[in-house]
């Protein structure tokens, strides 16, 4: 399954597809015995999303055999076993994609000329994506991280290698010649393509970035360009390969204390709203707010989901299975509200009990 996401990828999602473009939508689990269902949960939602093409007259036979093929290939690289809160399958003509969401979604299947990508946005929004850069000597990796996962990223050049073995050391040595692991030429060169590598990931993907390393390797790579503002020095040698676990628990401490600072500065912007009646509160008036592109800071529970109906712009409580709800309305909040330029910010649960949950500070 697809491990991450990013910006570039979330905006190649959304762009038209063939029809028919089929999106598969299910809440998974993590432990038993929950997740014993989620096998036959998922072979039934693929049997509604075969009889959905073998039922619309708009699917050609040719056009309908190759989405049932990719679609097969999607149903292999589901990696039950490993699964998080959702599951996200997005097939085409030609393609097809498989998503593992930490964040729970609603049971959808739906045929368009598009994906379905709220709940991806949604997801990519909560995870307060990050990037941990991991220096040695003779390697550098990147890892794309978020709450619940760090996963190596293995594209734009990454992860970069070397040999340290000089076969004139022992020459070297004897005459003071050896230089420093970090202080040699080679060195030096290595870094500078690390640091240009770096540069282009975030150019395309624009996060907070960690740099893992010890002191002299974090030391070289600021000597070879400028960082971006914001990024954080975690004196950790011994990671840049990993594993995971261990990059995760490195960042541990600095990732709790950024999320409560956060939490306190959202929370502040929230009440210095309120005195200059620029602020909406509970799901009626932010999802007025978000129609209208009034939002500039959305803030949202984390666990936050609730089933509704929309009557003429009324939200009203409903059961998924009423005519009409709208199971993943706070996504289509978010998406919207981010679509609009609105910054997207998700808070500990009960941290806006006072708000129903949902809250937003207003442009006018």
């Amino acid at each position: 399954m697809h491990p991450a996401l990013s910006t570039d990828v979330l905006a190649d999602l959304r762009r038209p597809r063939p029809y028919p473009a089929l999106s598969l939508v299910m809440p998974t689990h993590r432990r038993e015995p929950d997740n014993t269902q989620d096998p036959v949960r998922l072979r039934n939602l693929l049997a509604r999303a075969e009889k959905a093409l073998q039922e619309d007259p708009a699917v050609t036979r040719e056009r309908r055999a190759d989405v049932l093929g990719e679609l097969q290939r999607a149903a292999a690289d589901v990696d039950l076993a490993h699964a998080e809160e959702g599951l996200v399958i997005h097939v085409a003509p030609g393609e097809h994609h498989v998503w593992s969401l930490a964040r729970s979604v609603p049971e959808r299947v739906v045929v368009a000329d598009t994906f379905l990508t709220r709940n991806l946005v949604a997801a990519e929004a909560a995870e307060r994506p990050y990037w941990a850069l991991a220096l040695a000597a003779d390697r550098i990796s990147l890892w794309s991280g978020g709450p619940e996962r760090a996963v190596e990223h293995t594209e734009d050049g990454f992860p970069l290698t070397r040999s340290l073995a000089d076969p004139d050391a022992e020459r070297k040595e004897r005459v003071g010649d050896l230089p420093s692991t970090f202080r040699d030429e080679d060195a030096r060169s290595f870094f500078r393509a690390a640091h240009e590598a770096l540069r282009t990931v975030l150019a395309s993907s624009p996060r907070l970035l960690y740099v893992i390393g010890e002191a002299p390797a974090v030391a070289l790579l600021e000597e070879t360009g400028p960082l971006p503002q914001g990024t954080t020095s975690v004196p950790h040698g011994g990671l840049a390969a990993g594993p995971e676990d261990a990059v995760r628990k490195a960042l541990a401490p600095l990732l709790a204390a950024q999320r409560e600072a956060l939490t306190t500065t959202v929370l502040a912007e929230l009440d210095a709203a309120r005195g200059r009646h620029e602020y909406a509160g509970g799901l009626d008036e932010v999802h007025q707010a978000v129609r209208d592109g009034r939002i500039r800071l959305l803030a949202v529970e984390e666990h936050f989901r609730t089933t509704v109906t929309d009557h003429g712009g009324h939200l009203e409580p409903a059961r998924s299975s009423d005519l009409d709800s709208r199971d993943d309305i706070v996504d289509e909040i978010v998406e919207q509200a981010l679509e609009t330029g609105a910054e997207v910010r998700f808070v500990p649960d009960d941290a806006l009990t006072d708000s129903a949950r949902i809250a937003a500070v207003l442009r006018y």
